[in-house]
């Protein structure tokens, strides 16, 4: 930890007052006098492959993966729809994309359902949502709200704070890390549990480290995965994308070759974005950041690189960023988790690092989410309990199930609509059954950038069947996962599969009628 984050600690870890009692059920005898606080870390486009509590390939972070030593892995957790803002909805309400209204980025979510920061807020809880909210309407269910707009940016970002748009000077990851701080040691009621959703922006599109982090990775030589030149035979949906490291990262706006003498050009668009978010920086920032790019710059520019040379270059400088963007919200973890060790707050925390959805870390040639193969519909959740078990939890969950686990946990008693099932019972190494019978997906957006299909499926354990639909469009994959693991041979409609596909076939149509998805049974 550097001199400037150990001063911010100096300045804000503050001393804490202790907490009101209210009634809530915990598994540790120490924390059941008093309610238990929540601290809710999620990132939006966290791959696994990328948390080296999962994967150590690519990265180390050690200030997470304090949270996975001591509390639990969840090492099959997955999302139910992998997109933003429908993600971030399914979250907050517990329920699937149809049923809480928000099913693509371009609708508006409706503050006024069921959430859980408003049940836990009826209960006595102080609530605070800090940094990313993407649902496009104003936070409800929160004593307290710091926000970027839309996707926000990277340097110097505008929030809004309680409904006032506020410009602050910084890097994205620190100055929302800064603002949780504040808020734990200063702005709430320390006579209420809290319960904080902190919310960073990183490591979305576009990528753009810390200055301090840019010499990160420089010489690292990233091996294309295995199947980054996928053909995608028996799979029409895959082949229709537009996520293509070769074919659709942008050379400008995702790979910062905005070279000053504007010899380099890419999809019109994108360039202007990718020129305009260096305009954003101040002088400080400008200088770091030329420092770094306008050598990485003038070496692609004499380097002349075509076809696959391209394509591991492309590759190479995406991980570079992405890792150095990963790096700082490491160290920021590391920060939020000093605090809470300094003022006596973590045997009364329950703690969560998640991602809104995973993401394709090459694997297909791709970049991006929206698919229900496994790199982007899996996704890291660590949890740590306060008397609760260590270690890996197996079992299939999904990110509907956080907010019955909140609720249960804090005493309040979970509402029937919810689609989700507790996961308390696993993290005090408890039997666990619950309804569903398989997770249940549903993509909805189409075509936008990526033209990725709408489809719908499950997956079991060991098999996943999958649906893509449209006007005139009905393509059905199914994957045999202990024996294909990177999803490349679609057996959907081969000979001796006809038992399985007709049962997973039905498990689909009793968890649409169990989610209210009735209307898509085969459609």
């Amino acid at each position: 930890m550097n001199n400037i984050f150990d001063k911010t600690k100096q300045l804000l870890c503050l001393s804490m007052a202790g907490t009101a009692a209210l009634p809530f059920v915990s598994c540790s005898e120490q924390a059941a006098e008093k309610p238990m606080n929540i601290l809710y870390i999620m990132c939006d486009d966290h791959s696994y492959q990328t948390l080296s509590a999962y994967d150590t390939t690519y990265i180390q972070t050690p200030n997470i993966d304090r949270i996975a030593a001591d509390g639990v892995r969840f090492t099959n957790s997955f999302v139910a729809n992998s997109i933003s803002g429908p993600s971030r909805a399914c979250m907050l309400t517990g329920k699937h994309s149809l049923a809480n209204g928000f099913t693509d980025n371009s609708s508006s979510f409706d503050g006024g359902q069921q959430t859980y920061p408003k049940l836990l807020q009826q209960q006595g809880y102080e609530t605070a949502v800090i940094g990313k909210w993407h649902l496009t309407s104003e936070p409800t269910g929160f004593n307290y709200w710091d926000i970027l707009i839309g996707q926000g940016d990277y340097y110097n970002p505008t929030f809004i704070c309680n409904g006032e748009k506020v410009v602050r000077e910084g890097y994205a990851t620190n100055v929302t890390t800064d603002l949780a701080i504040e808020w734990l040691g200063t702005i709430r009621d320390k006579n209420k549990p809290f319960c904080l959703l902190l919310h960073h922006k990183a490591p979305h599109r576009t990528w753009m480290p810390d200055t301090c982090d840019f010499s990160l990775f420089a010489d690292a030589e990233f091996p294309l995965p295995e199947t980054f030149y996928d053909n995608y035979e028996g799979r029409k949906a895959a082949a229709g994308q537009k996520m293509s490291i070769s074919k659709d990262m942008d050379i400008i706006y995702d790979l910062k070759m905005a070279d000053k003498d504007s010899a380099i050009h890419s999809r019109p668009d994108l360039e202007e974005w990718g020129r305009r978010m260096y305009k954003n920086m101040n002088a400080a920032q400008k200088a770091a950041w030329d420092a770094h790019y306008d050598k990485v710059i003038a070496d692609f520019k004499a380097a002349g690189l075509k076809g696959k040379e391209l394509d591991a270059w492309k590759f190479r400088q995406y991980m570079r960023d992405y890792l150095r963007v990963i790096t700082s919200v490491d160290r920021n973890v590391g920060r939020v988790l000093d605090y809470l060790e300094e003022n006596g707050l973590m045997d009364n925390t329950l703690i969560v690092y998640t991602s809104d959805q995973g993401f394709y870390m090459g694997e297909h040639g791709w970049f991006d989410k929206r698919f229900m193969y496994e790199e982007s519909f899996r996704t890291p959740l660590l949890m740590r309990l306060p008397g609760g078990i260590k270690g890996d939890v197996t079992e299939l969950v999904q990110n509907i199930d956080y907010a019955p686990t909140i609720l249960e946990l804090a005493g309040v008693e979970v509402p029937g609509d919810i689609h989700g099932e507790s996961l308390l019972p696993l993290l005090k190494g408890e039997e666990w059954n619950p309804e569903r019978k398989a997770l249940y997906y549903h993509y909805y957006e189409f075509p936008d950038e990526h033209a990725v299909r709408p489809h719908y499926g499950v997956r079991t354990e060991r098999y996943k069947l999958i649906h893509f639909y449209g006007d005139d469009y009905s393509e059905w994959e199914l994957f045999d996962l202990a024996t294909d693991k990177n999803e490349l041979k679609n057996i959907y409609g081969t000979e001796g599969t006809e038992e399985l596909t007709d049962s997973l076939k039905g498990v689909l149509r009793e968890l649409q009628v169990l989610y209210g998805e009735e209307e898509y049974i085969d459609k």
